[in-house]
């Protein structure tokens, strides 16, 4: 029976050199004694045995790390400069490793942050709640963030005891005007309380003056547009048909807030011609904040108000109210009635990511330090035998190694002041480095401290336990030992890379296969123009009559929403054959005669609407998504019944991309009501026949002579619809750039491996030569090395990108396939990535006249 391997070896190596054969024989004495009496606990007694014996050990370097030499410190990192200085190359490929990979971290920690602290600008951050609603349509829950004007008049005086305060908003664009300045800026109608729940922040007036339908504040940015630098305050300006009067100016509210951008807060009164539209609880068209108590729980409020709405409705869907919190609005998401994590996944990637290429660099660290154990090993057998102990050793690597680690961090905290505005302009927020803040500071060098202890650990520790009787006696080093945990380094590197170049090719070619996906109608030279005032609305149909009149035009109708967006839904149709259990809910448009033309949609059966059909007025025309949830297979010409009102299928269009183009389509019906014309825009069909500019222009006349007084403004639906995959091309540019990082990183790492390996490997590429090698041959056989190792760890990454970038795509309901030319191109990108940068040290190498590297033999 033999003593346990793993104690012997940890008493072998913390023990003193000079004294391990008489430590270990009187140990393993007690131990052969030891089987005599109880072989099953010999092992135990054993181990025990060595940690008794190296307690005084231990309690003494404990000791000595509460009593540390300054002095010593200072000549560690004299010698670890002057080793930076001696070996340059070496030392440029860690710093600038390790600062390209803090750079990737401190810019992911800002962007975390950033998001982490969404909505903290608000005072009452953890009290503020949006009223949403769940609504069960066909098994699956629905939800809603529209609601009735009623509720919040509702909750505020039912439920006064749960709530400080209740509002109904209504966020959107309107026309401002002061004097000759006309404006269209983003804003909101709200009840009065609104200003408290928001926690706006006055710099002139107070916002307990706004309390009455003839004021309104404004930002603080706003009011310098327009009044510059007089004072705002009792200024009257126009807002639609309205003369307020402005109380109050507010700080501008930062990127970070779901309230960003609202440049004024009017009464939302002005939007109700009588009390009547008041109190109606049919129409679901104003967002509801809460601010509850501080003690009141979310939960108890939400079991309290759940029903207030179905109660004054009675809807067959049974709407149940739902308090969504502040800290929910901007990472959560809502699916099946759950709020579950949406945006917070990408803040997980990029934690994850960044958390990644620092990893590289560290590892970096290790190999390149290992590697380079044989230029070291004399120093630290002279040393050892001179009387250094081990501890002194690891002490003075690791300074060494927070010597690089500092240097990285300043090369990086530079870098990053330059970039943080280029930053900033890409992701869209508004991220200040606090470099005047000393907290930062500390935080930073703390970080590099960290870091350099865990990127210098292992290469200190196996450094300084290299035998000094080996290396004097020329019979090398344990550098030799280390060959296998820098093949594994190597390949936990590159699998690393592989799965990020996965990671980017799916995201890239996701958004790719979604932009290809057929849309149901032209986007190319249509505009929309939305109906900012009462004047441009009077007079749309004069408009499209002159319109059509220019060159510059081919079609123009009216419409409820733009071909980018569904404003408004409906749950109460009903038709022959419909499933009593079975409730759908539909996207409703209202639309004019014309509007199939202008959209260029695609009829599938039946024919479009007329305006020489008078009886269309009644008619209905779905989507192919609508008629198939319907089940009825020859919808054309059938009855659907609505608001008590027989409706007759005129015709049935290809399915029109119109919300999510990630998503299935919506089940959607396109309607004529001329009684009603809830119209909100024009959609305008330029001729392809002349410039776009030129176009512009000509339509730009026209609603300049019939309306005078409204600001000409349109949106391209083709930029519309591009907005659309804007959150997933930043995610995929963001991970392209720190996968393009983390490439440069490995290849640094690699580059640095390459001329080790090429270095120690002189004598034998000479006597190859010496013996007919050929270039190529001498190149293969240094290249193989490192090849292998990239297809092994392709080999691993494949499968565990595989997994994750399947269930990343699970989330979209319209999604590429994951395909095998997409691993292959990943592998073979990486292998030639190695070979080119193996080729320089081994192309080297090859060439080097073999005279010179044999004449010392």
């Amino acid at each position: 029976m033999h003593p346990p391997k793993k104690a012997l070896s940890f008493l072998r190596w913390f023990c003193r050199e000079d004294c391990i054969e008489e430590v270990e024989g009187d140990l393993i004495e007690v131990f052969k004694k030891q089987c005599e009496i109880s072989p099953r606990k010999a092992k135990l007694k054993f181990a025990w045995s060595v940690v008794r014996y190296l307690r005084p050990e231990f309690l003494k370097s404990f000791r000595n790390s509460f009593q540390p030499d300054y002095g010593m410190y200072q000549s560690y990192f004299k010698i670890g400069w002057r080793n930076l200085r001696r070996n340059k190359g070496y030392s440029l490929i860690n710093i600038t490793g390790l600062a390209l990979s803090m750079i990737v971290v401190m810019l992911a920690g800002l962007w975390i942050y950033d998001d982490m602290t969404f909505n903290r600008y608000h005072k009452n951050y953890k009290q503020i709640a949006q009223v949403v609603t769940h609504v069960s349509i066909d098994g699956e829950i629905t939800t809603y963030f529209s609601l009735p004007f009623p509720t919040a008049e509702e909750l505020r005086l039912k439920y006064e005891n749960d709530f400080n305060a209740v509002a109904a908003t209504v966020l959107g664009d309107r026309l401002i005007s002061y004097k000759e300045n006309v404006f269209t800026k983003r804003g909101c109608f709200s009840d009065f309380v609104f200003p408290e729940i928001a926690s706006l922040k006055m710099k002139k007036g107070d916002y307990n003056f706004f309390k009455n339908r003839s004021q309104v504040l404004i930002s603080e940015t706003f009011a310098f547009s327009m009044f510059g630098q007089t004072d705002p305050l009792n200024k009257e300006i126009r807002i639609g048909n309205a003369d307020l009067s402005v109380v109050g100016v507010y700080e501008d509210l930062p990127r970070n807030s779901s309230f960003h951008g609202l440049n004024f807060v009017a009464p939302v009164e002005l939007l109700f011609s009588d009390a009547a539209a008041m109190n109606n609880w049919r129409s679901s068209s104003f967002q509801i904040y809460a601010l509850l108590n501080p003690n009141t729980s979310i939960g108890d409020a939400t079991a309290k108000i759940r029903n207030v709405l179905f109660d004054h409705t009675q809807e067959a869907t049974r709407p149940q109210l739902h308090l969504n919190p502040m800290d929910r609005w901007h990472l959560y998401e809502f699916q099946n009635g759950q709020s579950v994590p949406g945006r917070l996944e990408l803040v997980y990637v990029v934690g994850i990511t960044g958390f990644f290429i620092l990893t590289l660099a560290c590892m970096n660290f290790v190999n390149l330090s290992t590697a380079r154990s044989m230029k070291r090993a004399k120093e630290i057998g002279v040393r050892k035998t001179l009387g250094s102990l081990k501890g002194q050793l690891v002490h003075q690597f690791l300074c060494e190694f927070l010597l690089i680690s500092i240097f990285a961090l300043v090369l990086a905290m530079g870098a990053i002041v330059i970039l943080l505005p280029s930053f900033n302009q890409f992701s869209g927020k508004q991220i200040e480095f606090a470099i005047a803040n000393p907290l930062f500071w500390i935080a930073a060098f703390l970080s590099a401290g960290v870091v350099g202890f865990m990127g210098g650990s292992y290469p200190a520790f196996f450094l300084s336990s290299i035998k000094p009787v080996r290396v004097l006696k020329g019979m090398g080093s344990q550098g030799d030992a280390s060959f296998t945990p820098r093949k594994i380094l190597v390949v936990s590197q590159f699998c690393i890379s592989v799965m990020l170049i996965i990671g980017t090719l799916v995201i890239y070619n996701q958004i790719q296969f979604v932009k290809k996906r057929p849309t149901g109608y032209s986007l190319e030279g249509l505009i929309s123009v939305p109906f900012m005032t009462r004047e441009i609305f009077n007079q749309s149909d004069a408009l499209r009559i002159e319109l059509l009149k220019t060159n510059a035009v081919q079609h123009v109708s009216q419409s409820s929403s733009p071909t980018t967006n569904i404003y408004s839904s409906a749950d109460n149709l009903d038709w022959e054959g419909k499933d009593p259990n079975k409730q759908l809910l539909f996207g409703t448009i209202c639309v004019d005669p014309y509007f199939g033309e202008a959209v260029s949609w695609k009829m599938k059966a039946g024919r479009n609407f007329s305006a020489e059909i008078p009886s269309d007025t009644m008619g209905f025309i779905f989507n192919e998504t609508a008629i198939r949830q319907m089940g009825l297979a020859d919808p054309v010409g059938k009855t659907v019944q609505w608001h008590d009102k027989s409706w007759h299928i005129v015709g049935v269009v290809h399915d029109m991309v119109m919300t999510s183009p990630f998503g299935q389509a919506m089940p959607t019906v396109f309607m004529i009501d001329n009684r009603q014309r809830p119209f909100n825009l024009m959609n305008i069909r330029l001729s392809p026949n002349q410039s776009m500019t030129s176009s512009l222009i000509e339509v730009e006349k026209v609603f300049k002579r019939l309306a005078p007084k409204t600001p000409f403004e349109y949106r391209f639906a083709d930029q519309e619809y591009a907005n659309k995959f804007a959150a997933e091309e930043k995610v995929g540019e963001l991970i392209s750039i720190f996968t393009l990082l983390a490439i440069l990183i490995s290849c640094l790492g690699l580059l640095g491996l390459a001329s080790f390996v090429s270095e120690q490997r002189t004598k034998e590429i000479g006597i190859r030569k010496v013996l007919g090698a050929s270039v190529v041959q001498v190149w293969q056989m240094i290249s193989n090395e490192f090849v292998v190792l990239v297809f092994m760890a392709s080999v691993l990454a494949i499968p565990v990108s595989w997994y994750l970038m399947s269930n990343w795509l699970r989330q979209y309901d319209y999604r590429m396939e994951l395909g095998w030319q997409l691993f292959a191109g990943a592998t073979g990108f990486a292998i030639l990535l190695t070979l080119v940068t193996v080729s320089y040290h081994a192309l080297a190498a090859a060439r080097m006249n073999p005279v010179v590297s044999l004449r010392s033999e």
